[in-house]
């Protein structure tokens, strides 16, 4: 069944009128006509069971039903990651809205591959990811900002976890287990690594934890997929 992610409040007995791109996907693409059924969710009121009581093509009216799940809570996970390029940009904001990041933000590095971003590129493909994975709460995309701004301004109540090449091959489960019960974020820095002088900042600080993800250099997508795999497994809401 389709889910799609609207703005409107959604309560019981309330009608709403898709924005025209959102009903050209209903009506043209999907097909959907008076009688149908879809999922709406908007990030504050949980999903709910839609009928179509009007198919225009340029402005499908809907009216809920009922509500099929309850609104969870917005995650306290924080990721920070250098741009990459093109489709891996894209991969990495998917796959951080799968992994249950409740908060992305672009950090640009010495060798970050990509200076300007188009927001609303970075949010569209949060709300698909939403909407593919049954994920209610869509995270927040944070204005990007530099690498030494965003050290100045971290709150030290939340250890940064710092994706280290350079830290000697190991399991990270041993060093995130000391974190448990603590807010934290992960940063990922960018193809070509944090630069030396990123890096001695990075360990120098007392909210930063530096780990290894392995004995394999992994590209930064994979890095961010993995590391927060193992977050999420070790410390996180998988557990």
């Amino acid at each position: 069944m389709p889910r799609l992610y609207v703005q409107p409040d959604l309560s019981a007995g309330a009608a709403l009128t898709l924005e025209k791109e959102q009903s050209l996907y209903l009506a043209a693409v999907l097909r959907k006509s008076v009688g149908d059924e879809v999922v709406l969710f908007n990030g504050r009121d949980g999903a709910w069971l839609c009928r179509l009581t009007s198919d225009a093509k340029k402005s499908v009216t809907l009216e809920t039903i009922e509500q099929i799940a309850a609104q969870t809570p917005p995650s306290d996970l924080w990721y920070g990651f250098a741009p990459l390029k093109n489709e891996r940009l894209d991969y990495v904001i998917q796959k951080a809205v799968e992994m249950g990041a409740g908060t992305i933000q672009p950090v640009m590095t010495q060798f970050t591959q990509v200076h300007r971003l188009k927001t609303e590129r970075l949010s569209a493909n949060a709300i698909e990811a939403a909407e593919q994975c049954e994920v209610l709460s869509v995270p927040t995309i944070a204005p990007e900002v530099t690498l030494e701004r965003l050290l100045d301004g971290w709150d030290p109540a939340r250890k940064l976890i710092f994706a280290d090449e350079s830290e000697v091959s190991a399991s990270p489960i041993a060093t995130l287990e000391k974190l448990r019960g603590s807010p934290v974020g992960l940063l990922v820095g960018p193809e070509g690594g944090f630069s030396d002088a990123e890096r001695a900042k990075l360990r120098a600080l007392p909210f930063v934890v530096p780990t290894s993800l392995g004995p394999r250099i992994l590209r930064a997508d994979t890095a961010a997929v993995a590391a927060l795999a193992v977050i999420q497994a070790t410390i996180g809401d998988w557990r």
